[in-house]
């Protein structure tokens, strides 16, 4: 199985918070589980954090990259084929990070790991 990680669920996971799923854990920590984390994500948890909405235990740089190493975290570039899906995508999420997450879900026929339900209005498996 492949899997795309919402921004939220790869830091819940990182933190090891209680609101990450079992289920969404299981199929992190699965060895047949190809996770892969968007650069939206991180392009959004660096927003986040020069603003001070988040704080990570590290330079954010090298948590990915940790991650990386120790669980396997692919990360998942933008294509100019996700940013043609988004242009296209009806306005039911108004989030642009998710909107983007959503696009390249579509595109690249990926389930989605997330707790947020409004996903569920586009054509994409949310798994959680």
């Amino acid at each position: 199985m492949r899997v795309l990680l919402d921004t939220h669920t790869f830091l819940w996971f990182i933190e090891a918070d209680r609101l990450l799923s079992v289920s969404a854990r299981t199929i992190i920590e699965d060895s047949a589980t190809e996770v892969y984390l968007s650069i939206t994500s991180a392009w959004e948890m660096a927003i986040k954090i020069s603003i001070g909405k988040l704080a990570l235990r590290g330079p954010i740089e090298e948590v990915i990259a940790q991650q990386q190493r120790d669980n396997d975290i692919a990360l998942f570039d933008i294509t100019v084929g996700h940013i043609a899906r988004l242009t296209a995508l009806p306005i039911h999420h108004r989030d642009p990070f998710d909107r983007l997450l959503i696009a390249q879900a579509m595109t690249e026929n990926l389930p989605i790991l997330s707790v947020d339900s409004a996903f569920d209005a586009y054509a994409v498996t949310r798994l959680w």
